[in-house]
Formats: C-alpha cells, sequence, structure tokens
C-alpha cells in the first residue's frame, strides 16, 4: 500500500534547511573595510599626538566596529527592502566619515556636515544601484 507524500517518517522528522553557503568575499569586505577604516583611524590620531597604545587600540576597536557592522549590514540586506537598504548604507558611511572628520580636530558641526553630505551620496548611490539592479 502506498503512503502519501505528506505523510511523516520515522526517524527524522524533515530535513533541515541548510543555509547558502557564504562566499568568501562575505568575510573579505568587511574586514579589509574594517582594517583600512582602523589603520587610517590610527594614522589620523597619531598626527595629533596620541601615543602608541592608544593610537594602537582605538585604531583596533574602530577596525573591529566597522567589520562587523559591515558584516551584519551585509548579512541581513537580502531581508530589506531596498530603500531600507539604501538608507542603512547611508547611515553607516554618515558615522564613519564623521567619525574620523572628528578625529582631526574639527569642529561637531563640520564633522556632522561632512558625514552627512558623504552619506547622503551613499544614500542616493545605493538607491539608485538597488533599483535599477533589482531582480523582479
Amino acid at each position: 500500500m502506498a503512503t502519501h507524500v505528506a505523510s511523516p517518517t520515522r526517524g527524522r522528522s524533515r530535513g533541515r534547511a541548510h543555509a547558502r553557503p557564504r562566499s568568501m568575499l562575505a568575510w573579505a569586505i568587511p574586514v579589509v573595510l574594517g582594517a583600512a577604516y582602523g589603520l587610517y583611524a590610527s594614522f589620523i590620531l597619531r598626527n595629533h599626538g596620541a601615543s602608541g597604545g592608544r593610537q594602537f587600540w582605538y585604531g583596533l576597536i574602530t577596525a573591529v566596529v566597522l567589520g562587523a557592522l559591515c558584516f551584519v549590514l551585509g548579512r541581513f540586506q537580502r531581508g530589506m527592502i531596498p530603500l531600507m537598504r539604501a538608507v542603512a548604507y547611508g547611515a553607516l558611511t554618515w558615522a564613519a566619515i564623521g567619525l574620523l572628520v572628528g578625529l582631526t580636530g574639527s569642529s561637531v558641526l563640520r564633522s556632522s556636515a561632512l558625514g552627512l553630505s558623504v552619506g547622503l551620496g551613499m544614500f542616493v548611490t545605493a538607491f539608485y544601484l538597488f533599483y535599477t539592479h533589482e531582480r523582479a
């Protein structure tokens, strides 16, 4: 006697859905961006007279934080609508550039304005790319 296809089987009830394996770029891009950002932040602090220990730890912390944020954004971007993806990329760029400009000793207003302008540029670019290259 034949059984129905939807009937439960003995032992393992259902095969688990396997996550897609991550490509090497899913890890490499956040690591490279974080390392470059941390080195540049460390370089800016060095030019303003920071000690070696403070410069090292600040560069390491900023590298880890930016790398982790980029990885999380890259991992969850497929579940977002294109507008929210563009906002997320713009906000991350705004914060990153604003922090780097703030490290140079500029005023808060100048670092916020420069970060906002670069973040808006990233938002517009990402919004355009996500909407023109979106699969139907």
